[in-house]
């Protein structure tokens, strides 16, 4: 299993969900993961059940809004493997609020997260992979190519990714970097994130809205993380070479 063999990759928000599996399959197929997320102890752990020696996965605490803590998370990553081959720009969150609800704090912190964390670890990266090469997977939704009343700022946040993602692959590809710049675009996945928001529901709400999310996937089930990470090691490998600036949907047809 080497089709990421001897890569160096950074994944965000990995201490569980869609990040912790896209470490777990890019370390399956060779490569050398560093694992970061706010959540220190979840992280931690999550680091030490996939590589106990340490010598291919380790874990760091990140704030993706924080522009130093990506050049100290960068550092950290070459001192530890190498220069980075692999970003993976995972990290999210999500409010469940429609238009009328949402507030100022939370429209500034979805996408602060969201999409200002994805710029600067874009940024960050094509500055160390100039010059070598690389491959940025940036995790947009199928939220940024629909509406859901429920997350107005998540489908902001996740629209401006796809745009963004876009805008830099293009620079990246006519400067001649040799970096690639994508986007998974999931549909409802099995992860925390899918479970809290629902948790967050009055239980009859939470049913309906189950409900009526499966009647709209013709697959007629929610994903699993390990779907959503295949997609990430395409875009992570070498077998991806003719593809940056796209959208790779993931969503068991529910966008088609």
């Amino acid at each position: 299993m080497s089709r990421v063999a001897g890569k160096v990759c950074v994944v965000t928000g990995a201490a569980r969900g869609l990040g912790l599996a896209a470490a777990q399959r890019l370390l399956a197929e060779g490569a050398q993961v560093l694992m970061t997320d706010v959540d220190a102890d979840a992280g931690k752990a999550a680091a030490l059940d996939l590589d106990a020696s340490g010598k291919r996965a380790a874990f760091t605490t990140h704030d993706v809004t924080n522009v130093d803590d990506w050049s100290r998370v960068l550092d950290l990553s070459e001192k530890t493997f190498g220069a980075v081959d692999v970003l993976v720009n995972n990290a999210g969150v999500a409010a469940i609020m429609d238009v009328e609800q949402l507030t100022p704090k939370e429209w500034r912190r979805t996408l602060d997260i969201n999409l200002s964390g994805v710029m600067y670890g874009t940024q960050a990266a094509i500055a160390r992979m100039k010059g070598r090469g690389g491959s940025i997977v940036n995790i947009a939704s199928i939220e940024g190519l629909i509406g859901e009343q429920l997350v107005p700022a998540y489908n902001a946040s996740k629209g401006g990714v796809r745009i963004f993602t876009k805008s830099a692959a293009i620079h990246c590809a006519r400067a001649g970097y040799n970096i690639r710049i994508n986007n998974v675009c999931p549909g409802f996945a099995e992860t925390q994130m899918v479970a809290g928001a629902l948790a967050g529901m009055a239980a009859e709400d939470a049913q309906a809205f189950a409900a009526r999310t499966l009647a709209r996937i013709p697959l007629g089930r929610f994903a699993q993380p390990a779907e959503i990470a295949a997609a990430v090691l395409f875009l992570a490998s070498d077998e991806s070479s003719y593809v940056t600036g796209s959208d790779l949907v993931v969503d068991g047809g529910m966008t088609a």
